[in-house]
């Protein structure tokens, strides 16, 4: 063998030998709090594997499950910080900064999908001015990911009423939601997505609020054997990336990305239908028992909350009533 064919097979191995090595250059972590089976995580993966597709290679995105390294009320502050680059947050965590965005767990107030889809389409009077609020946090948004309406988990027997409530504690994900379960007569206990189940199954509460693509995800039937069709509230979830992880990528990156996250965003709304009348035949398949309540109990659970819809006039300031009222328009 030559020494040139000797240098051409020498470099011909070591460039074998790197390139396999060679790492991504951006690596952007993403915090979620639900397992990857679910639909929410099964969105995640879609959004990483368009995004490393179209950036051929260079944007590695890495999703961590199941609130393996942040719980789902860490994670705003996390991502403000840049302790991560992404995550997944229930819109209401950013409550103690944004107080307006509970506008999506008004009582009742978007109770056809109609109403939820005008309310979160990018550039809506209601969701617009809370991207742009949120960006304060050290955040910025890159899609919603939509949860669905939130149901009544209990054993023995469904909530029908208001008066079912009186002095039961049950767990819920949000302030506005404890104000709901306070005008109802219980007592709220705030609890992490990812804790309801030992919660449910100790006993730590009587009732439990939720979205019913949660109960499949999480195989709640396994602690609660009841489902209220209630509908009270819309569940939102956002996705949000560290402003200064965002600022400091290339344009195309930014495109890439922002592709990807509109798609993502776009597939989940879309399937939300779908995925909630699956999760509930998994959840009588398993055993639950679901209860649809009457109009004249929807009517007395919408009476019943209306001191929430006070409250939240009186605390979410200037932009909570700019939402409420685009809202009310609808």
């Amino acid at each position: 063998m030559t020494t040139a064919s000797r240098l051409s097979l020498s470099l011909l191995i070591a460039t074998s030998l790197v390139a396999p090595a060679m790492a991504a250059d951006v690596t952007l972590r993403v915090s979620l709090q639900l397992p990857l089976t679910s639909h929410l995580g099964q969105n995640l993966v879609m959004f990483e594997t368009e995004v490393e597709e179209q950036s051929n290679g260079e944007i590695d995105v890495e999703i961590y499950d199941s609130a393996t390294l942040y719980k789902d009320k860490e994670v705003p502050a996390a991502v403000g910080a840049g302790s991560i680059e992404m995550g997944v947050a229930s819109l209401t965590r950013y409550v103690g900064d944004v107080p307006a965005v509970d506008i999506f767990y008004q009582p009742f107030l978007f109770d056809t999908e109609e109403k939820v889809k005008a309310a979160v389409a990018i550039g809506s009077p209601v969701r617009e001015p809370l991207d742009e609020a949120i960006s304060d946090t050290g955040a910025t948004v890159l899609w919603w990911q939509a949860y669905g309406g939130a149901v009544m988990l209990s054993n023995g027997a469904p909530v029908k009423s208001p008066t079912d409530m009186t002095g039961k504690k049950v767990r819920v994900f949000g302030k506005t939601l404890g104000d709901f379960v306070n005008a109802t007569g219980g007592a709220p206990t705030l609890i992490s997505g990812s804790e309801q189940y030992l919660a449910y199954q100790r006993g730590t509460v009587d009732y439990g609020m939720t979205g019913v693509s949660g109960v499949k995800s999480r195989k709640l039937w396994e602690v609660m054997d009841h489902i209220t069709l209630t509908n009270h509230a819309d569940i939102e979830f956002i996705v949000v990336i560290n402003t200064q992880t965002w600022e400091s990528l290339s344009d195309e990156h930014r495109t890439i990305i922002k592709t990807a996250a509109m798609n993502a965003e776009n597939d989940v709304r879309d399937q939300m239908s779908a995925i909630e009348a699956e999760a509930y035949a998994a959840a009588e398949s398993e055993g639950m028992t679901l209860y649809t309540p009457s109009a004249a109990e929807i009517s007395a659970w919408r009476e019943a909350s209306q001191p929430v819809y006070n409250e939240f006039a009186e605390t979410a300031g200037e932009l909570g009533k700019q939402v409420l009222e685009a809202a009310q328009g609808l």
